[in-house]
């Protein structure tokens, strides 16, 4: 008996030795073994993953565990040897989650699509559709098939529950015994993206499960639902909880706070909420009354959430400030109005008004005060300033349309270069979203939004070199720009073809409206004479033009003479005797 006992005895403190070991996997692919009760590292999992380990899940044996990959690959492990026991190919794609059976026979494995293995062969048992994302959780919701006539071989009749990242539906898929169906059987529809899933489990024929599904947008959803075949239209929440501050202690706006996690407590009722800040969250047990649709629980973190800073690690000190006080926040960067100074030599107005004098209209006092009163009054409603940069921060933080559209659609590239040179280096990534966004559309705005693109691109290259994530955020542009460019030959061509169409068809048509031309001659010489008559005619021809030459120098030597006289008469030459006046004529 003795040493049989003394076995039995050392098998019991191997077990609880591993019922306080927590497995952690690390985006280098190793799993590390964390003993809570010791608070050290027991031990290192190396050698199963070449890429980071997304899931990680014990089997009822405690010396087993399992974990997948971005590697693709699923990996049985011993935690005793620090081996790998069994290591095969899970999807064509990285895997994310896993989940063990019940019976611990059988194994869930998802990335996009999910598989159920059979952990003895390691074959897929059953395919099933999964989701357009990722896969993020995975279990079992019963325990036993709900129709108990046919026999149990651990799989078949069990159904389990699957949610995925940008999804909002979490699916309910139902084993069968053959291979035919393979989509969802019920789906559970909420607010957001879900981020952390509990259920009870359902051990018996008519227990429904109740499910609690903490969304990203900080609100929990309570399900509660018998598993009896198939439903077509999504299941909405029974219950939606959230919780939120006061309101009072001088804000009066009761603000939103966040729930981490949930989990139902081993009586089935009452639930466990993680909330506030993730560095330090609150956990709290709660019972609630899910017969009212919507609770709203408050709660005061800011009295629990006071984390310590120590004040010698910084000299800067805070100003004390009061509820009346206003605090003037600087502006966006690129947001700045003309001082005008005064001008010198007038004098400066009394408030004070003398008596019988009427009041000034506030018009007379904004001209005044130099402001343009038809720069307040606004046609368009649209809030006026001088800088485009600040308008177009506005519009792209607020989203509004209006704003984008009045400022997108300027044509004038003077106006483009220097919004896109005063704007904040934090609006040049929505600005790029947004004209991605615009390119899409009708061509006319497209042609708008290249100015824009151009002057952005030129104008902050440096910033957008050095971004990690560029190409994912430039890659719908680029695409875009790719197919645009592809059908640019082909564009050219028809345009090239059409253009020659255009202008044969012009030139035909300005042919056929051309008049007709009179081809009759409109005077005709006749010359019947002989040759004889022809040269005496020259004669008298040549006589005419030598006494018309003689005629023409006579007429120049008086013009001469006069040209002469007039001469002298200017240059007091005129008292000279006409002897000598004749010599020099």
């Amino acid at each position: 008996d003795g040493p049989q006992r003394k076995k039995r005895k050392s098998e019991v403190e191997e077990v609880d030795k591993q019922l306080d070991i927590l497995a952690i996997g690390t985006a280098v692919g190793s799993i590390l073994l964390y003993s809570t009760v010791k608070g050290e590292l027991q031990s290192k999992l190396d050698g199963g993953h070449d890429s980071r380990v997304n899931c990680v899940r014990w089997h009822q044996d405690s010396c087993c565990l399992y974990s997948c990959s971005d590697d693709k690959h699923i990996v049985e492990w011993n935690t005793q040897t620090c081996k790998v026991k069994c290591k095969w190919k899970g999807d064509n794609s990285s895997v994310t989650c896993l989940c063990i059976s019940p019976d611990g026979k059988m194994l869930l494995s998802a990335g996009r699509t999910i598989k159920l293995w059979d952990l003895e062969t390691k074959e897929v048992y059953r395919h099933f559709t999964g989701h357009a994302t990722s896969v993020s959780s995975l279990m079992f919701t019963t325990v036993k098939p709900m129709n108990e006539s046919k026999p149990f071989d651990g799989i078949t009749g069990l159904y389990f529950l699957s949610g995925a990242i940008h999804d909002r539906l979490l699916s309910v898929w139902y084993i069968r015994s053959d291979r035919k169906e393979r989509n969802a059987v019920m789906s559970f529809s909420v607010t957001d993206e879900p981020t952390f899933v509990d259920l009870t489990v359902s051990e018996v024929k008519e227990e429904p499960v109740k499910l609690a599904v903490v969304c990203r947008d900080g609100q929990l959803h309570l399900f509660e639902h018998i598993l009896n075949g198939y439903c077509k239209k999504p299941l909405t929440s029974n219950c939606t909880v959230q919780i939120a501050t006061p309101g009072n202690d001088g804000d009066s706006t009761p603000k939103p706070v966040p729930i981490l996690a949930a989990a139902f407590c081993k009586d089935k009722q009452s639930l466990l909420l993680v909330y506030g800040n993730t560095l330090q969250p609150i956990i709290e047990k709660v019972s609630l009354n899910t017969s009212e649709s919507h609770i709203c629980l408050v709660r005061d973190i800011q009295k629990v959430l006071s984390l310590k800073t120590d004040a010698a690690l910084t000299k800067v000190k805070t100003p004390v400030v009061n509820s009346d006080t206003k605090v003037l926040v600087p502006g966006i960067p690129g947001h700045s109005t003309a001082v005008k100074t005064p001008a010198s030599g007038k004098e400066k107005k009394k408030n004070k008004r003398k008596p019988g004098e009427t009041e000034e209209s506030i018009e007379e006092r904004l001209g005044a005060l130099d402001i343009d009163v038809s720069k307040v009054k606004t046609p368009g409603g649209l809030p006026q300033t001088d800088s485009f940069a600040v308008l177009l921060v506005q519009g792209l933080e607020s989203n509004d349309a209006e704003i984008l559209n009045k400022v997108l659609n300027t044509r004038k590239e003077n106006i483009v270069k220097n919004t896109v040179a005063r704007m904040p280096i934090h609006a040049v990534i929505p600005l790029l979203h947004e004209l991605t966004k615009r390119l899409q559309g009708n061509p006319y705005s497209a042609s708008l939004m290249v100015r824009w693109l151009k002057s952005v691109f030129t104008l902050h290259a440096s910033y957008l070199s050095t971004l990690p994530d560029l190409i994912p955020q430039l890659g719908m542009l680029y695409q875009l720009m790719e197919s645009r460019v592809k059908t640019l030959q082909k564009l050219s061509r028809l345009h090239g073809r059409l253009f020659i169409l255009v202008t044969q068809v012009a030139a035909s048509q300005r042919v056929q409206d051309v008049p007709e031309v009179n081809q009759t001659a409109k005077l005709v010489y006749e010359d019947d004479s002989s040759e004889e008559e022809g040269s005496d005619d020259e004669m008298i021809a040549d006589k005419d033009s030598d006494e018309n030459w003689d005629e023409d120098d006579e007429k120049e030597e008086q013009s001469d003479e006069q040209d002469m006289t007039v001469e002298k008469e200017i240059n007091g030459d005129s008292d000279l005797e006409p002897e000598n006046e004749s010599e020099e004529e």
